[in-house]
């Protein structure tokens, strides 16, 4: 086992992070940038090293900053987290390069699941269903363009071979908008990702966003800890998080499941990942595999016991998984609303010092944040305050104990999406788990928020 480790990161998941480090007896080094030296998780590590000023560009995002603060303080191991560099397959063939231990996967593997073609593509022939499309990038040809469209059927969606985030997408209902679209896609795809490839797939109308949580480990050992719905969105985005998926059959559950653990043998992945799939109608349509840890990964802990994050740290020191999958169930349901420092409406960024804050507490409620009462959230970064997850013995108490929290929670001094997650949970649709991806942005566009407050 490692005895020091280098976080990259900041916020909620490098504090995550740390205190899975903590228990499993490891030391821990962060690094942070000018704007973050009073951040919670500076002041609760073992080290922390200055990299840079508050620009994410010279500061999280610089990699000869990151390794030398490994090398100045002793470190064994590097934990990207999530965003910045953690699916950056050149940075992690330089922590390796350099003598560290990236935790995480193996760097072909994350240049593999990158680029949106060979992931597709990867999938396939591993057995994992996918939604109708190309056959790889799209050709220049305009006629040939045209040709795969009519072969898929409209509506159509041009997606960025290295997109992501939600960016790089355009959704298409006629011919007469295709050629169109797809120039204007792969113009802003090249200016976005430096990558100008697109390839095209079948766009479903009514689709639930489910993804599938692995673990895998370097003696081609994989497990899948069950499905969480993630089809509350806001432009692409993710709001709100539950485990497991309302109505989602035992048997699919199991088949698809199984199929994620087996295609992480056969590509020889490391670590924790996600496939995520859009479902409808019974059916799974792979879309991209995320090869971190997500935002949302506490609902599945929740509801299974299994702390990810350690079982990612344990894998890269090269132990086994802890765990079989007749060891792996679920009890109960979970929920996550992602609490971001922006107005419940606009969504206008609202950084500032949050002058009170109480979390909720109480029977079933975590709170996994880094903010505390005096600090100010810097304008520099992802808006994200802190996850609010409950766990109830079923669905109904979940949301139940869900709505309790949300109104206990106080973050004064800036705008917060608290009071968005207080309309939702006692929308109708909500409670009955019967929303798809579009449901959300139906929901704000027709005035919905106003008129629940």
């Amino acid at each position: 086992m490692f005895e020091k480790i280098l976080i990259a990161n900041r916020g909620e998941i490098a504090l995550r992070i740390q205190r899975a480090c903590r228990e499993l007896g490891i030391r821990t080094v962060v690094v942070h940038s000018e704007a973050d030296t009073e951040a919670k998780y500076v002041r609760l590590a073992d080290e922390s090293v200055c990299i840079g000023p508050a620009p994410a560009s010279a500061s999280y995002l610089n990699i000869p900053a990151i390794i030398s603060a490994a090398e100045v303080t002793d470190a064994e191991a590097i934990h990207p987290g999530y965003g910045f560099l953690s699916e950056n397959a050149d940075f992690a063939e330089k922590v390796e390069a350099s003598g560290f231990v990236f935790i995480g996967p193996r760097p072909e593997n994350i240049r593999l699941m990158g680029d949106k073609v060979s992931a597709k593509q990867a999938m396939i022939k591993a057995g994992v269903p996918v939604v109708p499309g190309s056959e790889g990038a799209l050709p220049e040809q305009g006629a040939e363009i045209v040709k795969v469209a009519r072969r898929i059927g409209y509506p159509v969606i041009i997606k960025a071979a290295g997109g992501g985030g939600g960016r790089g997408m355009r959704v298409v209902h006629t011919e007469a908008a295709l050629l169109n679209a797809v120039n204007l896609t792969r113009q802003e795809a090249q200016a976005a990702f430096g990558n100008g490839t697109v390839y095209m797939e079948k766009f479903l109308e009514n689709p639930r966003h489910i993804e599938i949580q692995v673990l895998a480990d370097e003696h081609k050992n994989a497990v899948y800890l069950f499905e969480r719905d993630c089809s509350m969105q806001r432009r692409h985005q993710k709001v709100m998080e539950e485990a497991p998926a309302p109505d989602l059959p035992t048997r699919l559950r199991d088949r698809i499941g199984e199929r994620c653990a087996e295609a992480c043998r056969k590509i020889g992945y490391r670590g924790a990942g996600t496939f995520e799939f859009l479902y409808e109608n019974g059916e799974f349509y792979f879309i991209e595999m995320n090869t971190r840890i997500q935002v949302e990964h506490p609902v599945t802990e929740s509801i299974t016991g299994v702390d990810l994050v350690c079982e990612q740290i344990r894998v890269a020191a090269g132990s086994p998984l802890s765990l079989k999958q007749e060891d792996i169930w679920f009890y109960g349901h979970a929920i996550e609303c992602r609490v971001n420092a922006e107005h419940a409406t606009t969504f206008r960024p609202s950084p500032g010092r949050i002058s009170y804050y109480h979390p909720p507490g109480g029977v079933g409620v975590r709170v996994d944040s880094a903010v505390y009462q005096g600090y100010a959230i810097p304008p520099n970064y992802d808006s994200l305050i802190g996850k609010l997850i409950v766990h109830g013995r079923n669905r109904t108490e979940a949301l139940m104990r869900l709505r309790r929290a949300l109104d206990e929670f106080i973050v004064d001094g800036i705008d917060t999406t608290l009071p968005l997650f207080r309309t939702l949970v006692r929308n109708a649709d909500v409670q009955n788990g019967v929303y798809d991806i579009h449901w959300l942005e139906h929901f704000l566009a027709t005035g919905g928020i106003e008129t629940g407050f």
